[in-house]
């Protein structure tokens, strides 16, 4: 996935403007994003307080990690299965 421009507290930032009173074209405009990329900001980080967001990139970093370690073990098991196939035939 890559990596937004933006960093977590200009995402803030630009939240907490559009809730103001700010109009959204203002708001993209300052920053020099898209009002898609404004609305999906604040769909995903809309509500949320910056320890929030720290315990999300937390557990966003461990679910990767997890998802590797479970593919390193079905990768384990898929040649294993493979060798002892061959060994029975």
């Amino acid at each position: 996935m890559r990596k937004s421009k933006i960093s977590e507290t200009e995402i803030f930032n630009l939240l907490k403007e559009g809730e103001t009173g700010i109009s959204v074209d203002d708001v993209c405009r300052k920053y020099g994003i898209s009002r898609s990329a404004y609305y999906k900001f604040k769909a995903k980080y809309g509500g949320m307080q910056i320890s929030d967001l720290k315990r999300l990139k937390e557990l966003e970093k461990e679910n990767k990690r997890l998802k590797q370690m479970y593919a390193d073990v079905s990768l384990e098991y898929r040649i294993v299965k493979d060798i002892l196939e061959k060994k029975i035939t």
